[in-house]
């Protein structure tokens, strides 16, 4: 089903408002324990590392305050404090930093995520924003641009349709599964160029034209929503590697257009696999 809702009316400008909101303040709250020297960071699991800091706590809770202020019936979903189930009828899914290995490491892959579903329409926005190179990327509700500090431009993706020219980017080497991992090993031999550890930004580079492919496992909703729909939003096709809709995480395949898309769940999955997919809206060639 698709949404009809527009940053030029109302809702639609309200919605966008309180996004950029959002990230300002979760760019306030951020910025000065990126490379600090003072900067503390804890594991949330006990098995293996799975880091967090009071900037990542610090920047939900700001985004949270903007929303409960500006937006008192929505329901919100985040990474550090989980569920809020409001009365309205948009849930905002966020990230407050995607790639915190990357901000310990003063790397600045990192970004904050912020998306927000419509119920009965799944994701219809999305925002990503790289506070520390000041660029921020917007997708949906009639939106696909990035604002940086020499200005605003529209976002493309690339035209590229053959896995042998393609730019392929993933966050981890070792991505999911041994089978996962021999699957996306596949096409990553075939690629023009492999890159790694881009984190949310490595979508956003999809969205500008500049990479081609995002593949990666074991994703969660707020990871994958808002680089989605700045992805679509571009011309972009986002998929779980079984073809179906990406908004609840898993399993990921971030093409710039719809034949490379095909192309990378070739390689992805069995032929088996490969027979159903037909079948699904994804590939109603134009």
């Amino acid at each position: 089903m698709h949404c009809t809702l527009n940053f030029k009316t109302s809702e639609g400008k309200n919605i966008f408002d309180t996004a950029v909101d959002m990230a300002d303040v979760a760019r306030q709250v951020i910025l000065p324990h990126f490379r600090s020297k003072l900067l503390k960071v804890k594991s949330k699991s006990n098995n293996g590392f799975d880091p967090v800091t009071i900037a990542d706590k610090s920047a939900e809770k700001a985004m949270r305050n903007v929303l409960k202020e500006r937006r008192p019936n929505d329901s919100v979903f985040g990474e550090e404090y989980g569920e809020f189930e409001g009365q309205g009828q948009y849930r905002w899914v966020l990230d407050p930093i995607d790639g915190t290995r990357a901000f310990i490491a003063g790397a600045p892959t990192w970004g904050v995520l912020i998306s927000v579903e419509k119920k009965g329409y799944g994701p219809i926005f999305g925002l990503i924003d790289q506070p520390y190179i000041q660029e921020r990327f917007f997708g949906g509700i009639g939106l696909s641009e990035v604002l940086t500090q020499s200005g605003k431009k529209n976002l493309k993706t690339s035209n590229v349709e053959k896995i042998e020219d393609a730019i392929l980017l993933s966050t981890f080497p070792e991505i999911g599964s041994k089978k996962e991992y021999n699957s996306f090993k596949k096409l990553s031999n075939i690629a023009k160029l492999t890159r790694y550890g881009l984190d949310c930004y490595g979508y956003a580079l999809v969205a500008m034209g500049t990479a081609d492919l995002v593949i990666e496992a074991g994703l969660n909703s707020y990871d994958i929503q808002a680089p989605a729909s700045v992805i679509e939003a571009a011309g972009g096709v986002v998929t779980t590697w079984d073809g179906k809709p990406a908004f609840d995480g898993g399993r990921i395949v971030a093409a710039s257009n719809k034949r490379l898309h095909l192309q990378a769940l070739n390689y992805l999955n069995s032929w088996s696999e490969i027979l159903k997919l037909f079948n699904r809206s994804a590939y109603e060639w134009n």
